[in-house]
């Protein structure tokens, strides 16, 4: 029987679905050990590469093209090692304008992935993504307020910290409501977290759609609207500093694979196997929302990389969390990177919020993994 998200279990599926199903199993097992284990071994290394490679080529892309040897050469002298090839304005291109931009796109879309397939894991659901608990919404309400009120203006170089303060201020107060409602309600169970976090995600977004309706014009709606959608545009040194801490907090969660292979499994039999799940669930939880509370407080609300990109993964390596969470964090990475680089460049005169992109992208994607049974709870 297919277990759903509240916990009970629907009808048993067709004979076509479980004839497909074994035909699948089939050929996994069918696989040999060796080959299993050389797949595994090459797919991080490369996922590695394939990074560092798309990320040298996103410095290149833009109006003012630069050669790949040019880019790495005005990184390097900005290190201290040898001279740059480029001009002022060339190295202002490279290095403080998209470097920062590139870097705060690999973190955000790492630490989304890995908290995609750990929320995945969490509440046993296959739509749960990093904004379930209504942390994306409630770092909303922190933003929206300063960008129509103009907290931060006046305040010099402490006035680009403020926005992503009240953001992850937002997030975390959307997590205590979250959890707590939860508690309230009977204790953090899977379903009743999954529930919780839809009352506060649609409370958030009233007050910001109130906040909007009532304060935002000119310039703040622009703003707001960019950031709603999800925005790398702004990034700067500080903000990706802010993204590669979110993404280091993210770090811990790679060494939760077999917690998780456990709790995938359902509450008793992780608890036969030795897991406090209680414990364990609203530690996940917490680390999960204090990543995603970060990472939001940079990009805004970017869609689809921690729903789709655990999935997809899931073809190449299989359910095990210990591979699953790295590549997934890769893979992560390489999607948005991919994704902003394309909003940034593919429209020009005109910039696309990358939430837009990822969106365009990952919705069909998901579709196809759902129409090929590849979606399943």
């Amino acid at each position: 029987m297919t277990r759903i998200a509240d916990g009970t279990s629907a009808d048993a599926p067709s004979t076509d679905a479980t004839s497909a199903t074994r035909s699948r199993a089939g050929q996994r097992a069918a696989e040999s050990p060796v080959a299993a284990r050389r797949r595994r071994r090459w797919l991080l290394p490369a996922l590695g590469a394939l990074l560092l490679a798309l990320g040298v080529a996103a410095a290149c892309i833009g109006v003012a093209g630069v050669a790949p040897a040019d880019a790495l050469a005005a990184i390097a002298a900005r290190l201290g090692v040898g001279a740059s090839p480029l001009g002022a304005v060339g190295d202002a291109i490279v290095v403080d304008l998209r470097l920062p931009r590139i870097l705060a796109a690999a973190a955000v879309g790492a630490g989304l992935a890995i908290v995609g397939a750990v929320m995945q894991a969490l509440v046993r659901n296959p739509l749960a993504d990093p904004y379930l608990l209504g942390v994306s919404s409630g770092a909303s309400v922190g933003a929206v307020l300063v960008l129509v009120t103009g907290l931060g203006t006046g305040l010099g170089a402490l006035g680009g910290a403020v926005l992503p303060a009240a953001a992850f201020a937002g997030a975390l107060l959307a997590l205590v409501a979250t959890l707590g409602l939860a508690g309230a309600a009977g204790g953090a169970t899977p379903t009743r977290t999954v529930l919780a976090g839809v009352v506060v995600a649609s409370a958030a977004s009233a007050v910001v759609s109130l906040v909007i309706f009532w304060r935002a014009d000119g310039d703040a709606f622009r703003e707001i609207l960019a950031w709603l959608l999800g925005s790398l545009a702004a990034s700067s040194w500080s903000s990706a500093t802010i993204a590669l801490v979110g993404a280091a907090l993210a770090l811990p969660l790679l060494a939760s694979g077999r917690l998780l292979d456990a709790l995938a499994l359902g509450d008793s039999t992780a608890g036969a196997l030795g897991v406090d799940v209680r414990r364990t669930r609203w530690v996940l939880l917490v680390a999960c929302a204090l990543v995603t509370g970060a990472l939001v407080s940079v990009s805004g609300a970017i869609g689809f990389v921690g729903l789709v990109v655990p999935h997809a993964v899931r073809l190449l390596v299989g359910a095990s969390h210990a591979l699953l969470l790295p590549a997934s964090g890769l893979a992560g990475a390489i999607v948005l990177l991919v994704a902003d680089t394309v909003a940034r460049a593919a429209f020009d005169p005109r910039e696309l919020p990358v939430g837009i992109v990822t969106a365009l992208i990952g919705a069909p994607v998901f579709a196809a993994l759902m129409l090929s049974g590849r979606v399943r709870s």
